[in-house]
């Protein structure tokens, strides 16, 4: 499956049976966002709230409507993705913004400078509809969903960066040995099966290690916690990124 949730917590499926998934869907193109509200309300479990056709408009409309996901596709004009993501993340009044990139290339620094602004998940714009839909359900349970191809790139673009300040102890001291571990391997794109795997131990278990890593880092999302694990140097890019599955290889854990 193309799509690799960061350390999900749940299956990324609606919760509320019955309660659609609310997205508003941004595109500069009047066709290609009647086709995303056309693929998007086929699904039972989906419904497009509004469509927004530039920035203030995106801005606008989710703070009128508070969807349960912001799609943002960047492969039509009018779009400036980081300005979009920092004005919604930073309404006051909203609850955690979950935003979704849609970027026509996996750009690195595209990719780091969207989960820095507070985006949830970024995905190549040759993504299949079912794993758009995987990403969608994911990102609005609060995971965080990333192309292996994303993850690549992401650290690619991190491994060029100037070497990352020492982990600081208002960041990092409150977190256990094991808790720092798990931090890892949320940057290195694991998921909860494969912390439980990595850790041998349970599901629940992994579950529960992550969901206090957050808590402790004060982070809304996996995304999040994805830019903490290199901006303290907690993980250190290695120049040479390997395979998707293999990303962990790639990282020197501090």
């Amino acid at each position: 499956m193309l799509v690799e949730e960061l350390a999900a917590e749940g299956s990324g499926e609606s919760d509320a049976i019955g309660v659609p998934i609310r997205v508003l869907v941004v595109h500069g193109d009047r066709l290609a966002r009647a086709g995303l509200r056309a693929l998007l309300d086929a699904e039972p479990d989906v419904a497009v709230a509004a469509c927004a056709a530039n920035a203030d408009e995106a801005v606008a409309l989710a703070a009128e409507l508070r969807p349960d996901v912001t799609l943002i596709d960047l492969t039509g004009p009018c779009i400036d993705v980081v300005d979009v993501t920092q004005r919604i993340a930073a309404d006051p009044s909203a609850s955690t913004p979950h935003v979704l990139i849609v970027g026509a290339s996996e750009n690195g620094e595209e990719i780091f400078s969207s989960l820095r602004a507070g985006a949830t998940g970024f995905l190549a714009s040759d993504t299949e509809p079912t794993d758009l839909m995987h990403g969608i359900r994911a990102v609005a349970a609060g995971d965080a969903a990333l192309s292996p191809g994303g993850v690549r790139r992401l650290i690619a673009e991190l491994a060029t960066q100037p070497e990352p300040r020492l982990a600081g102890p208002e960041q990092l001291d409150e977190l256990t040995a094991r808790e720092r571990e798990v931090m890892a391997l949320v940057a290195a794109g694991f998921t909860n099966d494969d912390i439980a795997e990595q850790l041998v131990v349970t599901r629940a278990t992994a579950k529960t290690h992550v969901s206090r890593v957050m808590g402790k880092l004060g982070a809304r999302h996996r995304a999040q916690v994805v830019t903490l694990a290199y901006e303290t140097g907690l993980v250190h890019p290695r120049r040479s990124p390997g395979a998707a599955r293999g990303v962990a290889a790639n990282l020197a854990v501090a």
